[in-house]
């Protein structure tokens, strides 16, 4: 999984963004010109705070000669659809249930962390955050929340202090507070992503850390 949980969500390509969708300044849009093989793909339908969605259409204005991100014909151009999310509004995308949830990251664009449920499973996917606010914890039992899976951001390393982002004792001190919570079920497994050089040690060591404490280290090719 990347930073785009639900990309095989329905056959007409959703993304749900977590805040802007920029790599090297430039947005991932831009490949949804006719000219990058847009015609006859299906439809991209992109699902992100009005926040990110401003600050994508700001940089989509920037860098492609004023084109306005928002407007109609320009979407049609993209064959793009935008659905603006507030947090913790639920949502249908194809046979799944979506629920949003606020994200502890960048504010200007109030960063999103999403719950995808479908055929009787669940899935949490908080990567990107720092520590939970109790405002994410008590709208997890509001909406009933039972994850089979957690992916969950583990940037720092097991002796780094999480500050941004979470480090690997505050994704421990998290994945016990779900258990704790009832919001796991009796055969939910947890994964780390996010994983920077910050402390971490290579994948075999930091591995054996995980299996120590209860959890796995997502990686490149992972099926779960």
């Amino acid at each position: 999984m990347g930073e785009h949980p639900a990309s095989t969500l329905n056959p007409d390509e959703p993304i749900i963004g977590k805040h802007s969708p920029l790599v090297n300044g430039h947005p991932h849009f831009l490949s949804r010109s006719p000219e990058f093989g847009v015609v006859g793909a299906p439809c991209l339908h992109f699902y992100a705070s009005p926040g990110t969605v401003q600050r994508a259409a700001r940089a989509f204005e920037r860098d492609l000669d004023g084109a306005n991100l928002l407007d109609s014909q320009v979407g049609e151009r993209l064959n793009l659809q935008i659905h603006q999310i507030e947090a913790l509004q639920s949502f249908t995308v194809g046979s799944y249930q979506v629920t949003a949830f606020p994200a502890n990251h960048d504010p200007t664009v109030d960063s999103l962390l999403y719950a995808v449920e479908g055929g009787g499973r669940s899935i949490f996917y908080g990567t990107d955050t720092a520590t939970l606010s109790e405002e994410t914890w008590q709208a997890f039992h509001r909406h009933e929340m039972r994850f089979d899976v957690v992916v969950l951001d583990h940037t720092y390393g097991p002796d780094e202090p999480g500050s941004d982002h979470l480090s690997a004792r505050q994704f421990i001190e998290h994945i016990a507070r779900m258990r704790e919570e009832g919001l796991f079920t009796d055969r939910s497994c947890a994964f780390a992503t996010h994983i920077a050089h910050e402390g971490n040690p290579v994948h075999p060591e930091l591995a054996d850390f995980a299996a120590r404490h209860g959890y796995e280290v997502a990686y490149d090719g992972l099926t779960v």
